[in-house]
């Protein structure tokens, strides 16, 4: 198929359902374009996972507080974080609704997104995989046990996600899916253990699923954070400590530089402002459908991935640009 003949990405997305589009997506667009960013979040449904702590918490307000009907997932319910979500939700009038969704669970995932949907009366707008963990260590030191629960949360969790929330989604002929990855999901910092690997492969799977879906009238965008001081450092510490202390001692020894500190508490993110995420979410749920990028890298002072970014579409344009798939690659990697 040639370049010239390429339907735009306004064009796959606003043609994608049709017959599902006709009564919502004229008037959600005229409505957008016309009132812009002023509108918020007004009208928009939006399940966000690992709403506990760090960016899910602080989105799950600040969306709120945009007007979104915000569903606040977390696991291990009851718990203070679900129960002191619900009081602020409930001093300032937010429509927060805390679920039960631990990603690892199949049968959690599935009863946690339909009473979402439920509650939403259809499909979700947006959907956000935000839940992730960390662990230290070389890569020889990370057991079976220790890699197979950083895939499962950090790459299998979303995938659950996205499989229960994709089909009211298609048939709906919209919404938006964010995945949350890291500048560690295109960089290596050895001793990091899985976390590159596994952001690494929610970096593919995200760019796979924007190809596959940009005609279906859903939107993929992934948010690269730079390091931000969340709860993710101290989880990381107490994992990180329990694979220590599983591991044989020869094996701890023979990498004394990158195992000396596993299990130390840290704080990789300075004093940088969590709230970057949440804000940056926000503002690109906001844009026009179309105009949505790819990729989104965060962070006020370190963003190396950008070049890496750029260079990746290139190539993927150069490889497939001409091919038959070239009409879904230039409307997911145009802006």
């Amino acid at each position: 198929m040639s370049s010239s003949m390429s339907p735009s990405r306004r064009q796959l997305l606003l043609g994608a359902g049709a017959a599902a589009l006709a009564a919502s997506s004229v008037a959600g667009a005229a409505a957008q374009s016309s009132s812009g960013a002023a509108m918020g979040l007004a009208g928009k449904s939006i399940l966000i996972t690992g709403s506990s702590s760090g960016f899910g918490r602080l989105g799950a307000e600040h969306y709120a507080r945009l007007g979104a009907k915000v569903f606040a997932t977390m696991r291990n319910l009851p718990r203070p974080e679900a129960d002191e979500l619900r009081t602020l939700a409930e001093e300032e009038n937010l429509d927060i609704t805390v679920i039960e969704i631990d990603i690892t669970s199949d049968e959690q995932v599935e009863a946690g997104v339909a009473e979402a949907e439920a509650a939403a009366g259809g499909a979700l707008d947006v959907l956000i995989n935000n839940a992730g963990m960390a662990m230290s260590g070389p890569i020889e030191v990370q057991d079976l046990e220790a890699t197979k629960l950083m895939f499962d949360t950090n790459v299998f969790g979303a995938q659950r996600m996205i499989r229960a929330a994709l089909p009211a989604m298609r048939d709906a002929g919209r919404g938006q899916i964010f995945n949350v990855t890291s500048q560690l999901g295109r960089l290596i910092i050895p001793g990091l253990g899985q976390y590159s690997p596994t952001k690494f492969a929610l970096e593919a799977l995200s760019e796979q699923l924007a190809y596959e879906t940009v005609d279906k009238g859903i939107e993929v965008t992934i948010i690269q954070p730079g390091g931000y001081p969340t709860e993710i450092w101290q989880n990381a510490a107490v994992n990180s400590a329990d694979l220590k202390e599983r591991s044989r001692d020869p094996l701890i020894a023979a990498y004394p530089q990158l195992t000396a500190g596993m299990g130390d508490s840290g704080n990789g993110g300075g004093n940088t402002d969590p709230m970057d995420i949440p804000r940056t979410i926000a503002e690109i749920i906001m844009m026009p459908t179309g105009q949505r990028p790819l990729r989104k890298a965060v962070h006020p002072v370190a963003t190396p991935q950008v070049p890496i970014n750029e260079v990746s579409a290139e190539q993927q344009l150069a490889m497939l640009g001409a091919s038959g798939y070239g009409p879904w690659l230039r409307a997911v990697l145009k802006n």
